[in-house]
């Protein structure tokens, strides 16, 4: 998923085409988090490290028709769930299946999957092709050499932080995830009328 540091409106996300509207929900990391993780990522050779903020998928590739309807279940469920604490506790791989590395979520990796299913349970419906496991990435489609870097590198990471929002993201017509909608937890949305 590329996901950039801010996204901008994209044209038609009120009445998506026939198509359907690619969409993804994230857990962001705060700060200074991101931009270590971030130079991290760089360091290892990823060529997206600079274009994908670390951050946890909840949801990716997920195809909607009716925007309103996915916005509004997003928000619904944000608005149900609640604040919690996350760690990330060494590394670990999904070799030979994908060649990703990434870190591995130890506290709060239920509550990633309730939200999950709750995300998954209304107008987003599944789609991914393997079994939601939340992790973070490090380190995806570099050569063998440079993924056992990675797993070895960061084999005593943790961090811990408090996850309070997430973020809504649309699949933009220039082929990146753009930022629609930054939702807190446990907080109903206003609407200005």
């Amino acid at each position: 998923m590329v996901l950039p540091e801010r996204g901008t409106g994209v044209p038609g996300a009120e009445r998506p085409g026939d198509e359907g509207v690619s969409v993804g929900v994230v857990i962001p990391l705060p700060e200074p988090l991101r931009s270590q993780l971030r130079e991290e990522r760089a360091s290892l050779g990823d060529p997206v490290a600079g274009s994908i903020p670390p951050h946890i998928t909840l949801v990716t590739g997920a195809v909607a028709t009716d925007w309103v309807a996915v916005r509004e279940h997003v928000r619904n469920v944000a608005a149900r769930a609640g604040c919690f604490r996350l760690s990330l506790r060494g590394t670990a791989s999904f070799r030979p299946v994908t060649n990703v590395v990434f870190l591995q979520v130890e506290d709060g990796f239920d509550e990633c999957v309730s939200l999950h299913r709750a995300l998954q349970a209304g107008p987003l419906s599944p789609t991914a092709e393997f079994d939601f496991h939340p992790h973070l990435t490090i380190a995806h489609d570099l050569p063998q050499r440079q993924l056992d870097l990675a797993l070895e590198r960061l084999e005593g990471y943790a961090a811990e932080f408090p996850v309070d929002r997430i973020g809504l993201f649309e699949h933009d017509a220039d082929g990146l995830w753009a930022l629609q909608e930054e939702l807190i937890l446990g907080q109903a949305r206003q609407t200005h009328n």
